[in-house]
């Protein structure tokens, strides 16, 4: 009790701790150009892909630290695996996009490996921390993520079926208000001294900075470039893919399928450089947005 009359916040429930030491680099987030115009639908087909290559690459590692945690009481009680992992539908979302071939084709970004090897270190180390990750992406993905669903699937001119954005579906969550209850209710109950519980919201605040931090020095390695004017002509690389009507992956025949690649190439960037920054900028942007409405 003592302990607590020093440091009065602390006395707060955990998710609640979360938000209030997150809204400062929530909004350093939130301000960032890019986001302002993703919010406006300005986003490419390109810059989706590489974005979700990211994503696997990062979930992938969180799941895997998940599962070697998972009967630890110090994350037992938030294992909701059948309700949250993305691992399965980022796998199948990366198939639409780059065809049975894609865990050839994707990158992985010295950015995002940086994401990956501190998710490994946690979980391998100080599985306490965990929950601090998870909690900054499973519950980010069902609030904003959702809004960022309805605009890519706009933007891109998606399926209305849903192919490309399975990230986004969460089948095994009814109703997401009530599931982030009850998260937060697990979460709150997890037992922790003070000293934990600084450390994971610090912890916290560093998973938001790691893609913020992305964000920025791609930036600054464009600005660069555009100063030493190694900036090049425009590039077209494309690769549409679409589910036939037997369900089986295959380019779609026609003039329509001649018109929707017309519309995404119109859109691609025009160095590899260029698409990096734009791509893992909405890394920044599904995080911040996921967060302010947590």
């Amino acid at each position: 009790t003592s302990v607590l009359l020093l440091f009065p916040s602390m006395s707060k429930d955990l998710s609640e701790l979360m938000k209030e030491a997150t809204k400062e680099v929530h909004e350093q987030a939130e301000n960032t150009p890019f986001m302002k115009n993703f919010q406006k639908g300005q986003v490419s087909l390109h810059e989706f892909k590489l974005v979700t290559a990211s994503l696997y690459f990062i979930y992938s590692a969180l799941e895997e630290e998940i599962e070697r945690n998972k009967n630890n009481p110090v994350y037992a009680p938030v294992y909701f695996p059948a309700e949250l992992h993305r691992k399965a539908a980022l796998e199948e979302d990366l198939e639409y996009f780059y065809g049975s071939s894609w865990r050839e084709e994707i990158p992985c970004p010295e950015a995002t490996q940086k994401y990956v090897d501190r998710l490994h270190y946690v979980g391998k180390n100080h599985p306490e921390l965990l929950v601090a990750h998870a909690y900054t992406r499973y519950l980010g993905d069902l609030s904003g993520g959702q809004v960022l669903k309805k605009i890519a699937q706009k933007a891109l001119q998606l399926p209305s079926t849903g192919e490309g954005l399975a990230f986004f579906t969460f089948d095994g969550v009814s109703n997401a208000t009530k599931f982030k209850q009850l998260y937060r209710s697990r979460m709150n109950a997890l037992e922790m001294d003070l000293a934990t519980k600084r450390r994971v919201l610090e912890e916290a605040k560093k998973a938001f900075l790691l893609n913020i931090q992305v964000f920025e020095a791609l930036q600054e390695l464009v600005s660069k470039g555009q100063e030493n004017g190694h900036l090049g002509q425009p590039k077209v690389e494309l690769r549409t893919r679409n589910f036939n009507k037997s369900g089986e992956h295959g380019p779609a025949p026609g003039k329509e399928n001649e018109r929707t690649q017309e519309r995404h190439t119109d859109m691609i960037p025009t160095t590899p450089l260029v698409r990096w920054i734009l791509a893992l900028s909405f890394l920044a942007t599904t995080v911040a947005v996921g967060l302010f409405a947590m």
